[in-house]
């Protein structure tokens, strides 16, 4: 079991995320500038592949991480593998993709990734191309290429750098479409584009050899994998030091170094950064390092937080496809912070926030699968604000609470990170006066207490699902820890 003492230590590298094939799947095509990247990339792609022939998270089974994954495994292995053993896991992803296109209208209603409809018709043409896959131009999976063009046709000066979000998926630029990309101004001091491995991988290869880059994937690279994204320093810290505060230790926090980190990753007029040193900026990890600073006692300026107000919400990210409940939500607690409830802003996001909430008072969000992230931190930041949001959605853990004591999206499946949000929740809905059963906490404190430990299940939307250890640790102490002072 984690203590305070041990986790506190271990925040702020923001270098503990879970590997993905997607990303690995692009290191495996630098077999001609880096083959100590290709062929343990590779192996662990060899190594990686489900029972039913696609890559990806195992478990929960989302479409559009399978999807991008399994196009981009067979897509390496074609290019790269040589072995029997390659072309007989190439025909078993070809099995699993003919099955996932039967399901892509359903799917792409509700499930999406970070730049999905970018990515995903650049990696199909190119299957296409190889001959792993049929022709899709006509199938319901055809309808994102014009959602492609339409976003790509919105991008400041037409053209892709490191202040431009698209430079996350940088790949999706592919063989033809380099015009697209500001070259000499994509790059990131640390090497990477955007530091995303994938982009980074693409770029060296395809685009511009760039010694910087493969140093980059040099010192990210595990076991042969790569994450989504690295490092998540400035996005850990907020996170865990959020996680803490909920669980009562402010004072322990105060004076530590990540806080100076903090303040010194807070960029006036523009926000924070998910990753220090990062170009791009978003109103997420504004929101959360604004509301951490200021419950530490810092001062980072109001002012540079509304400049994520639009007219009826908060951004997250200039030319989001759709806007973040997530981020409104954290936009919402930091403006509490400094502001009276009747100020306008905070109007506006709980009208925003009713709008957006489903008929039994849950609210489901593209920066995380499950129901459980958002609506635990949209009722603890809506307490004293909004009864019937804080009310509804209370109701709403204690009727979806498993007979095991846990909480899930998939009631077969219930994780300790469900589990802890849940029980976050809960006891902040309960000292604010809601009607919480003791034994729901007791029941759901001892599942989480039982079920804790390593590994965790991916639940985090990004190019992929992955998943950030150490703040889904903290969740987990935090929820354990309020768990036993209400009990």
């Amino acid at each position: 079991m984690d203590t305070f003492n041990t986790l506190i230590n271990e925040i702020g590298p923001g270098e503990k995320i879970s590997l993905s094939a997607y990303d690995t799947a692009w290191l495996a095509r630098l077999d001609d500038q880096a083959p100590d990247l290709a062929l343990p990339a590779l192996e662990w792609l060899s190594e990686n592949q489900n029972a039913d022939g696609s890559w990806g998270a195992r478990a929960p089974e989302y479409y559009c991480d399978r999807l991008i994954c399994t196009l981009a495994a067979m897509t390496a292995l074609a290019r790269t593998g040589r072995r029997t053993s390659d072309r007989r896991q190439i025909e078993r992803g070809s099995q699993a993709l003919e099955k996932m296109a039967a399901e892509a209208t359903r799917k792409l209603a509700w499930e999406n990734t970070i730049g999905f409809e970018l990515i995903a018709p650049t990696l199909i043409n190119e299957a296409e191309a190889l001959g792993l896959i049929s022709h899709q131009r006509d199938h319901s999976l055809g309808q994102l290429i014009r959602a492609r063009e339409k976003k790509l046709a919105s991008i400041p000066s037409g053209l892709v750098n490191r202040n431009v979000t698209v430079a996350f998926s940088a790949e999706m630029a592919g063989l033809d479409g380099q015009h697209m990309l500001d070259i000499p101004n994509l790059p990131e001091a640390n090497g990477s584009i955007a530091y995303s491995p994938s982009a980074t991988a693409y770029f060296t290869r395809y685009v511009h050899p760039y010694p910087p880059a493969i140093e980059f994937l040099r010192r990210i690279v595990r076991d042969g994998g790569a994450p989504y994204i690295f490092p998540i320093d400035v996005f850990e810290i907020a996170w865990c030091y959020w996680n803490l505060i909920l669980a009562g230790y402010t004072d322990q926090l105060k004076d530590r170094k990540e806080v100076q980190f903090l303040q010194a990753n807070w960029v006036v007029g523009q926000g924070a950064m998910p990753d220090s040193g990062i170009s791009l900026l978003d109103g997420d990890t504004t929101s959360m390092v604004f509301n951490v600073l200021t419950h530490l006692g810092r001062q980072p300026d109001l002012a540079t937080l509304l400049t994520y107000e639009l007219e009826d919400h908060f951004r997250c990210y200039w030319l989001e496809s759709n806007a973040s409940i997530s981020t409104n939500v954290h936009a919402l607690g930091a403006l509490r912070e400094l502001h009276d409830d009747n100020a306008p802003a905070i109007k506006k996001i709980v009208k925003f926030l009713r709008k957006k909430r489903m008929a039994d008072g849950w609210w489901y969000d593209k920066w995380h699968i499950s129901p459980c992230y958002t609506t635990a931190h949209a009722l603890i930041d809506c307490l004293g604000l909004a009864p019937d949001l804080v009310d509804q959605a209370g109701e709403w853990f204690l009727a979806s609470q498993l007979a095991c004591g846990g909480w899930g999206v998939d009631p077969a499946l219930p994780t300790a990170e469900e589990t802890a949000y849940a029980l976050q929740a809960l006891v902040c809905w309960k000292r604010a006066g809601g009607n919480v059963p003791r034994q729901a906490l007791q029941q759901g404190a001892a599942w989480l207490e039982e079920h804790q430990a390593q590994p965790y299940p991916l639940l985090w939307i990004g190019k992929v699902l992955y998943c950030p250890e150490t703040i889904v640790r903290t969740t987990i102490f935090s929820a354990l820890e309020m768990a036993r002072q209400e009990l």
